[in-house]
């Protein structure tokens, strides 16, 4: 496994651990359609929201924030794969929202949680 993506499941491993301490239960990890991927999805317990995360992992500043990389093009992609993980398993009738979790890992570690990003 390359450098870059052995940070990125470090970073996803870290944003369960987060979200599991704040309330949130962890439904599925790295789903994959033709549509695109979602890093996590998870259920907000206290909002009761099914929640869609997108985790960006950095250990520097070079490419400036993390969130920065979920652009327009990015949530397009997340959008259509969203929509194809409702209609898959049947999901209505419950409030939904796109966050992402910004996962610092340069001399410690550190999470911000963006929510509702659209």
């Amino acid at each position: 496994m390359y450098f870059r993506q052995e940070i990125g499941r470090w970073g996803e491993n870290l944003a369960c651990k987060y979200l599991e301490e704040n309330n949130y239960k962890i439904i599925e990890r790295n789903f994959l359609c033709r549509q695109g991927e979602i890093d996590i999805i998870a259920k907000d317990c206290m909002k009761n929201e099914l929640v869609f995360f997108e985790v960006k992992t950095r250990s520097n500043f070079k490419y400036g924030n993390p969130a920065d990389a979920v652009n327009r093009q990015k949530q397009r992609h997340m959008i259509h794969a969203i929509r194809y993980y409702l209609y898959h398993n049947g999901v209505q009738n419950i409030p939904i929202r796109l966050d992402v979790l910004e996962v610092y890992i340069v001399q410690n570690c550190k999470i911000n949680h963006i929510k509702q990003i659209l």
